[in-house]
């Protein structure tokens, strides 16, 4: 028994380490409160990879790629009984797992033993505050085993029993992957010029928090990140492959879109919820992104029964 438990914690360390060479120092190994070398060969494992990560940011390494293509929000719908209910499409191969893996089971399942003291905590407060709103840090198990850390939004919707929780983590996928190589400022052929990485994340993080608000302006947002228009518009776009414009309107759609399909939220709210203060701007934009009036989705109503069309008013 003893010998497997050690086979399966050498494992996640060798796993981990293929993680840290392709570039990917977002994972964490779970600790198992034992008192030996290997314990604390995890932790040095995970201090290594805490440490690689606040230097690549700080000195500039960053892979367009991956930063892209891998730095995702992950949402989740719970229902009063805390099973997964539904969540974005990217979010179970984001962590190794098939499309129906997450799909009715519960949600502490896919959670570290930390984290899982802490959503007891959460878990008994949430259905006894309607406007239960509130921000943790949960650590997730990707099948490998590995730990992902996310900062997740705890949520009760509006007119509903169930729970949004949203997260942005960033994963890297193997399968996704052929030559992962780790791009660094230095680079002439490579580099990101002058872009600041560590600031063009923040700006994705504060778009994300803010999909129920209004954009501010380049001006207006380069001011709040005291930098000016031109580094912040093509740093964007060198990072993310879209405007910071198009990124935000894509963003508040499809978040949009899986409310109207998972809540009874009526339309209207919704499109305040998701930055609209216009709902035929909302209508509009949301056609022209799924080439289908929100109107016409089938919905889930509060007891997770499938209704008809919503009438658009």
């Amino acid at each position: 028994m003893e010998q497997e438990k050690n086979s399966k914690r050498i494992e996640s360390i060798y796993q981990m380490l293929f993680e840290m060479a392709a570039g990917n120092f977002n994972f964490r190994i779970e600790r198992t409160g034992s008192d030996d070398e290997l314990e604390g060969l995890i932790v040095l494992v995970n201090m290594v990879a805490e440490e690689l990560r606040a230097n690549v940011f700080h000195n500039g390494y960053v892979n367009s790629h991956f930063t892209f293509q891998y730095l995702i929000q992950n949402t989740f719908i719970l229902n009063q009984e805390f099973i997964i209910k539904s969540y974005n499409p990217d979010l179970a191969n984001s962590f190794g797992f098939s499309p129906d893996a997450l799909f009715d089971n519960a949600f502490a399942e896919f959670l570290s033993e930390e984290s899982l003291h802490v959503w007891n905590l959460i878990s008994g407060s949430i259905l006894l505050d309607a406007n239960y709103h509130k921000t943790y840090q949960l650590a997730f198990k990707s099948k490998s085993g590995l730990l992902v850390p996310a900062f997740c939004t705890v949520t009760r919707l509006l007119h509903s029993s169930k729970i949004l929780i949203s997260s942005v983590t960033i994963v890297l996928q193997d399968h996704l992957i052929a030559n992962p190589v780790l791009l660094n400022a230095n680079n002439p052929k490579q580099s990101p010029k002058s872009y600041d990485a560590k600031l063009i994340q923040q700006l994705y993080d504060y778009i994300l928090e803010n999909l129920d608000s209004p954009l501010p302006t380049v001006k207006e947002l380069s001011a709040k990140f005291a930098t000016n228009e031109h580094k912040l518009k093509d740093g964007f776009r060198h990072f993310f492959k879209t405007s910071i414009y198009q990124f935000y309107n894509d963003e508040r759609l499809k978040r949009a879109h899986l409310l109207i399909q998972q809540t009874n939220i009526p339309l209207k709210t919704i499109a305040y919820m998701t930055g609209f203060n216009i709902y035929t701007n909302f209508s509009k934009a949301f056609k022209k992104r799924f080439s289908y009036a929100p109107n016409v989705l089938q919905r889930n109503n509060a007891d997770g029964h499938i209704t008809g069309a919503t009438p658009e008013v």
